[in-house]
């Protein structure tokens, strides 16, 4: 990593500064805010993470929500992986895969799995139409299709954009869901609810209604 240990510990002093005695496991003082998680990326990663990553309290209830013991799930559009490494933590008796199809983003979160020494969690660079869904019990989305229609909402500029790429992706995402079987769940995040099969039950809501939680009927 190119960032030190007492860099982080100063961060950490800085953003809670009344629990400086968090330092013997490094993971619970990475978990202690988003800035703190944030450290393990490089610097133009990290600058994005407020308006791209999930926000950890996001990744912890949705982890609460999909993890079941033994099951996969699989975070669509990974992006730096921050929800799996945080949704693996928080639930180490679940298996989190994130699929993301730009290779630098996929590196960046090997990088930081490693650092964080997690074995629950893996990260696949491909495309999702390339994904066998069948692989997976339960599903993450954070609206990982909305830079294909909004330019100013873009990680980089290797994504094209076009409506009917999303409206693609968006059809491909709803038919792969209709055909998990009952009891599949689902998180969305900030997301339209168009990838979103009528066959899924709402089953909770929070986050000031941006986070929803879903089970096929």
């Amino acid at each position: 990593m190119r960032k030190s240990g007492t860099e982080l510990q100063e961060l950490i002093t800085k953003t809670t500064p009344s629990r400086p005695e968090l330092t013997i496991n490094v993971n619970e003082r990475l978990l202690l805010s988003d800035e703190t998680f944030d450290w393990l990326y490089p610097e133009p990663v990290e600058a994005i993470s407020k308006k791209h990553w999930t926000p950890l309290a996001v990744a912890q209830r949705a982890a609460e929500f999909l993890a079941e013991p033994g099951k996969t799930v699989l975070d669509i559009g990974s992006g730096a992986g921050k929800f799996c490494l945080a949704a693996a933590y928080y639930q180490p008796d679940c298996y989190f895969f994130g699929v993301e199809q730009r290779h630098d983003l996929v590196d960046c979160a090997y990088e930081a799995k490693f650092y964080m020494q997690l074995n629950n969690v893996n990260f696949l660079c491909a495309n999702i139409t390339q994904i066998d869904f069948k692989k997976f019990d339960n599903f993450y989305f954070y609206n990982a299709f909305f830079e294909n229609i909004e330019t100013d909402n873009a990680i980089d500029d290797t994504i094209a954009t076009s409506y009917s790429l999303y409206a693609y992706y968006t059809r491909y995402l709803y038919n792969q869901l209709e055909r998990r079987p009952s009891g599949t769940r689902l998180v969305t995040f900030h997301s339209f609810g168009t990838e979103v099969p009528h066959s899924y039950q709402l089953a909770d809501i929070a986050n000031e209604g941006f986070l929803k939680m879903w089970i096929k009927k």
